[in-house]
């Protein structure tokens, strides 16, 4: 709320400094003749170069931001616009404005990964909205310094004292009712602190200053790639053991010739040490070479600078170290604990704990790989689920066109489209039920019930919004073609009209807005989806309000080039200050679950890789398994068993080895999965058959994967194996 830095500062002594900021969007900025659109403004307090750091090319940032109309753009900024960084005193004109912005300051580029992404700084004091004493209004993004060794949790305790001192006497005023009253009805609005960097990830707004990310993704991928890691570890250990034939006459030899096992080991362990740091040379290079593709499919834009963050370089070559010794400790003792005699023999007979260890190896890479799996195929159901879901308005063939910079000449051009037979309807609103929308809470109270409060959302339409969307009316009428004489009629959802109570019917009652305007109800639609399937459908009120913003366009399946281009050319000759701008519904509706899709995607990428680490896991183990069993094999070719029973006789114990795997997988994996789709207040409910595909899939995986060895060893001339016999 605009008084709430200067209260808590005047409250507590351990607040050592404010800011406010508050957005001022996109407006269109003019410079000489040129036009631009591009940058987002905000409207700060002098303070906030006090309380972030951003450095001042030109300009002293103590009295940058004091002067009314006064403004700080970027370096980026001034160069785009002026061609030079030395503007201080050069103006700004907004096109809304009469008004024009003196440049007191240029600073520095804000960078990619801040909180907050301005292109310029305007001083608070060119707001009238800062200087208002009223609680009830609450769009200003409030900063709070506090002195150090200060608890914020100690701190935020005091705040709903504060927040009654403050607001109660307004709430009042305002509802009709006490504050106290307010919370029994059911309404939560208080104040609240959050440290600055738990902002990007782990904030719950429903609206901040930029998109937030999802610290829980970062666990997930994080834990992905550490599993990875052991999985990889794992396979090394299981490969080199089973490949240690191939060196046991060499430690043999060695034995005979003084070598100590501990020089064995340690001869091993540095060989293993330098693999892993040739692999780590080569995943660097991968890195580097798949960083734009990883940037496309998360939507990020990271770049790897091992100069710029020094302390990177040991951490790497410590890095490569541990794992080194990790992989390479059990195969360095293993192989160096081979007796001298029984080698040279050629009598390698690994003891049980060690094909037992191999074993619980291999079952935790198919439990990684099987969660993966799992989790994979319920986010692409609950991807199929959200784009398949009846919204409750057909959200096909309608374009939604930016209309505002057309001004008063918004219904001409509206007009010029109705003309056309491809275009179905045409309805005038700044609300639409996906992706970027207005956004307006609006309080009211049934006329009967006047301190019954509920909080609302308000959407400010046209007669043609219900029927250009397809919403169903469940009771009443639409707004009348010349809503003039609807202007304090109001359309509202059925979770509105169960909230109010209304069982029977909600035609005839009237709501109350705080301002105590009356809105009479003529019309119940069905529940529709407005935002997002995270979200449960909220009480929703519709007013007619000629309020430019976007065009709402139902268009007939056609040739959609060609009446995009037709639009456009209507649109150019109404001389706009802005191109023409365009999206389609569907795909806003598409955009709004970005992140599950690209969580999807990942997800993909690492099941698919962790199962392939896995395989090889099992190939080892198969390979080893093989190996040792090779006399016993021969010995039933000889008895007469075909090389069916011996791909069964080898394949069944891996198959025991998967199935135990999903056995131990699958409560976790529904557990996660189930925590994952709490998140979504419309939600798929896990069925039994993801747990029989998951498990069927693992089998045939594990089966393919043994089946070479396996007919290898039972292809291969039992002579050979048994000749020494």
């Amino acid at each position: 709320m605009p008084p709430v830095a200067k209260a808590l500062q005047a409250e507590f002594p351990e607040i050592e400094e404010t800011v406010r900021l508050r957005s001022g969007r996109k407006p269109i900025f003019l410079v000489d003749d040129n036009r631009f659109y591009e940058e987002e403004m905000a409207f700060a307090d002098p303070s906030i170069f006090d309380v972030f750091s951003l450095p001042l090319i030109q300009g002293d940032p103590k009295t940058a931001l004091i002067e009314p109309n006064t403004t700080v753009i970027s370096q980026q900024m001034a160069e785009k616009y002026f061609g030079t960084a030395n503007i201080i005193g050069k103006v700004l004109n907004i096109n809304e404005s009469d008004i024009p912005l003196k440049i007191s300051g240029v600073m520095k580029n804000i960078p990619a990964n801040s909180h907050f992404h301005f292109d310029l700084f305007t001083s608070m004091s060119s707001f009238p909205d800062a200087k208002s004493t009223s609680w009830m209004e609450s769009e200003f993004f409030t900063y709070l310094v506090l002195r150090k060794g200060t608890n914020y949790k100690e701190l935020e305790s005091k705040l709903p004292s504060v927040f009654q001192k403050y607001a109660g006497p307004q709430f009042q005023g305002a509802f009709g009712m006490s504050y106290t009253a307010f919370q029994k009805a059911g309404n939560a609005i208080g104040l609240f602190l959050q440290p600055l960097t738990d902002i990007h990830l782990k904030s719950d707004f429903a609206y901040d200053l930029s998109a937030p990310g999802d610290i829980r993704y970062i666990y997930i991928f994080g834990s992905i790639a550490v599993f990875m890691l052991l999985i990889a570890s794992i396979n090394f250990m299981n490969l080199s053991t089973a490949g240690a034939s191939k060196r046991a006459r060499e430690v043999g030899v060695r034995k005979v010739l003084g070598s100590s096992r501990k020089a064995l080991a340690a001869q091993f362990l540095i060989e293993f040490i330098l693999l892993v740091f040739i692999s780590l040379l080569l995943a660097i290079g991968l890195v580097l070479l798949g960083i734009p593709l990883f940037n496309q499919l998360s939507g990020k834009a990271f770049h790897l600078q091992v100069i710029s963050h020094l302390w990177l370089l040991p951490v790497i070559l410590l890095f490569g170290l541990s794992v080194g010794i990790l992989a390479g400790s059990y195969p360095a003792f293993f192989l160096s604990a081979f007796k001298p005699i029984a080698v040279l023999k050629g009598n390698i007979s690994p003891e049980k704990k060690g094909l037992n260890l191999r074993s619980g190896l291999v079952v935790f890479q198919f439990f990684i790989a099987i969660t993966l799996i799992f989790s994979t195929l319920i986010v692409y159901q609950q991807l199929s689920f959200m784009r398949n879901k009846k919204l409750g308005y057909n959200k096909d063939q309608v374009l939604v066109v930016q209309s505002w910079p057309l001004g008063e000449k918004e219904q001409l051009f509206r007009q010029l489209l109705l003309e056309d037979s491809r275009i179905v309807n045409v309805s005038s609103s700044p609300y639409v039920p996906a992706g970027a929308s207005g956004n307006n809470n609006f309080f009211v109270h049934a006329e009967e019930n006047p301190g019954e409060w509920i909080k609302t959302l308000r959407y400010d339409v046209d007669e043609r919004y219900i029927p250009t969307l397809g919403i169903q009316l469940k009771e009443g009428r639409n707004f009348a073609e010349n809503y003039g004489s609807d202007s304090l009629s109001a359309i509202i959802n059925e979770t509105a009209a169960r909230n109010f109570g209304w069982k029977e019917s909600a035609i005839g009652h009237t709501l109350v807005n705080k301002d105590h305007k009356t809105y009479r109800i003529v019309g119940v639609v069905k529940d529709f989806h407005f935002k997002s399937l995270h979200e449960q459908i909220s009480p929703l009120v519709m007013v007619t309000q000629n309020n430019a913003g976007n065009l709402l366009i139902k268009t007939k399946a056609g040739n959609t080039d060609k009446l995009l281009q037709f639009m456009e050319e209507r649109y150019k000759s109404l001389q706009p200050e802005l191109p023409f701008s365009y999206s389609f519904l569907d795909d806003r509706i598409n955009n709004t679950y970005t992140t599950e899709i690209k969580t999807s995607y990942l997800l993909a990428l690492f099941a698919a890789l962790t199962i392939f680490v896995a395989c090889l896991g099992l190939f080892g183990l198969a390979m080893f398994t093989a190996d040792q069993r090779n006399k016993e094999i021969g010995i039933r070719k000889v008895l007469g068993a075909t090389v069916s029973n011996i791909v069964q006789l080898l394949s069944k114990d891996f198959i025991k080895l998967v199935l135990l795997a999903l056995l131990i997988a699958s409560p976790l994996a529904w557990l996660l999965m189930n925590n994952w789709l709490e998140n979504f207040a419309y939600r798929i409910h896990i069925q039994w058959w993801v747990f029989v595909a998951t498990g069927l899939g693992a089998v045939l995986i594990a089966i393919g994967t043994v089946s070479f060895q396996a007919i290898k060893a039972a292809l291969a001339n039992p002579v050979d194996s048994l000749r020494n016999e």
